[in-house]
């Protein structure tokens, strides 16, 4: 067996997109340390030929040592809702556990990170598409811990030479192989539609169908879960000391709620009943990301844009972990 090229610790690698990036990691030869605490990530998530220790960022000082390459960091809470009814959780967990994991780097001699954050930093944006040189307001305290690591990670550049890049995700769909969206609760469009194809759910519920939109529903920027793995790998090659890289990931167009919807039904062949309900506060008309950054350095560039292959390979995980999908 030939020797990985590299090795790196993945904190929350038994979540949806932690998960999906440790396999391509894996594939690309590299050791992987997968770092979780099971409180939202699945034991089984987690990539065959990692090793796993089920533990807290928080204590991330016992296992990370000079051996590693690198750091790639998922391990949030990420429900918006439970941030605004919690927000004490999200602070302790997403930001005084990213506090200890940057001090165990600094400690381990461990100079390269790539931080999982959210187009959430933005808020409400002004104009679409989004890039990173826009006004950061975050709307409900998960997108505001998150964007208070990205500061922490640009001191920590500065100060202490961490070569690091943010990545901000817009929408992320689909599947790889075995690893999907276990998310419990499920709060994303795609899945949710796809429980109703499944009988698990009576109908999806559109709110508002009167924005400035084609057809009245919001409409949002969806990337293939392969495509931001991609990203990532392409991004610790990219990464420079002294420099905080933020780049945001997108396909650069939308797809609306109803188009979504009308996926699910081509693709699955089930009915999908709509429930029709208000407006959500906070709920922007169009969020969609300029991927430009992205292309430029790193020579990232999604490559599985088409809605239905997306929904497809959703699908596809969806019934894989229903033993009695119709």
């Amino acid at each position: 067996m030939s020797k990985p090229q590299k090795k790196y610790l993945v904190t929350g690698g038994a979540g949806y997109v932690g998960s999906v990036v440790a396999q391509h990691l894996l594939e690309a030869g590299h050791a992987v340390t997968v770092l979780d605490d099971l409180s939202t990530g699945f034991r089984e998530g987690v990539p065959a030929g990692a090793e796993f220790i089920e533990g807290r960022i928080q204590d991330a000082a016992k296992w990370l040592d000079p051996s590693y390459d690198g750091v790639l960091h998922f391990a949030a809470y990420s429900q918006v809702g439970e941030s605004v009814t919690d927000p004490e959780k999200y602070w302790v967990n997403n930001v005084g556990g990213s506090v200890a994991l940057l001090a165990a780097m600094r400690d381990a001699g461990v100079r390269t990170l790539v931080f999982s954050s959210t187009a959430a930093t933005y808020g409400e944006p002004a104009t679409t598409p989004i890039t990173e040189s826009d006004a950061t307001a975050p709307t409900n305290p998960y997108g505001a811990t998150k964007l208070a690591v990205d500061h922490m990670i640009t001191g920590e550049a500065a100060a202490h030479g961490l070569a690091a890049v943010s990545l901000r995700y817009f929408n992320v769909a689909g599947a790889y192989g075995s690893c999907g969206e276990r998310h419990n609760p499920e709060s994303h469009l795609i899945p949710l539609v796809l429980q109703v194809a499944l009988g698990r759910r009576e109908s999806i519920s559109v709110y508002g169908d009167d924005y400035p939109t084609p057809d009245g529903t919001c409409v949002r920027d969806y990337i293939h879960v392969a495509d931001l793995a991609e990203a990532h790998l392409l991004a610790l090659d990219a990464a420079t000391a002294g420099e905080h890289l933020i780049c945001n990931l997108g396909n650069g167009n939308g797809f609306s709620v109803r188009e979504v919807i009308e996926t699910v039904r081509e693709v699955t062949g089930h009915p999908v009943p709509e429930t029709a309900a208000p407006r959500r506060a906070g709920d922007p008309a169009v969020l969609v990301a300029s991927a430009a950054t992205a292309r430029e350095r790193l020579g990232w560039s999604p490559s599985r844009a088409d809605l239905t292959g997306i929904v497809t390979d959703a699908w596809t995980f969806a019934r894989r972990e229903e033993p009695t999908a119709p």
